[in-house]
């Protein structure tokens, strides 16, 4: 019979059923939820699936958020480094990654205007998400 060939009807079997079962390649995808403002599959682990829990965290951390967003702006560099930090903590601990991300640059290279407006614009965008799920 031989080793199959691409012309073979069975090499076309072969092939068609390696592709129609092979696993699709979803590696730059891992979690759907982690491209949104907050990661919503992170929040349910955190509030152990707790619907009001998750709506009560996420608003603290838009007050949170709001309240650091304003010791940002104040160019002291101990009251730009501790709100950066503290902002860090809390976006982390309800999944606004985008917004921990760009406190701990904040924190770690220090205060700037592009810094400091890469953070507003994540709490905002944060925030917004927030509101829509609030409804």
């Amino acid at each position: 019979m031989g080793l199959p060939n691409k012309n073979n009807k069975d090499f076309r079997i072969v092939a068609a059923l390696n592709i129609a079962f092979d696993a699709p390649d979803n590696s730059a995808s891992r979690c759907p939820s982690s491209g949104r403002p907050i990661d919503l599959v992170h929040l349910a682990t955190m509030t152990m699936g707790d619907k009001l829990l998750e709506i009560e965290a996420l608003q603290l951390f838009a007050k949170q958020a709001r309240s650091c967003l304003s010791k940002l702006v104040s160019g002291d560099r101990d009251t730009v480094t501790a709100a950066a930090h503290r902002l860090k903590g809390a976006a982390s601990a309800v999944g606004a990654f985008k917004v921990s991300s760009a406190a701990e640059a904040l924190e770690d290279f220090g205060a700037d205007a592009g810094r400091i407006a890469t953070v507003g614009a994540a709490i905002v965008e944060a925030e917004n998400f927030i509101l829509k799920l609030c409804r």
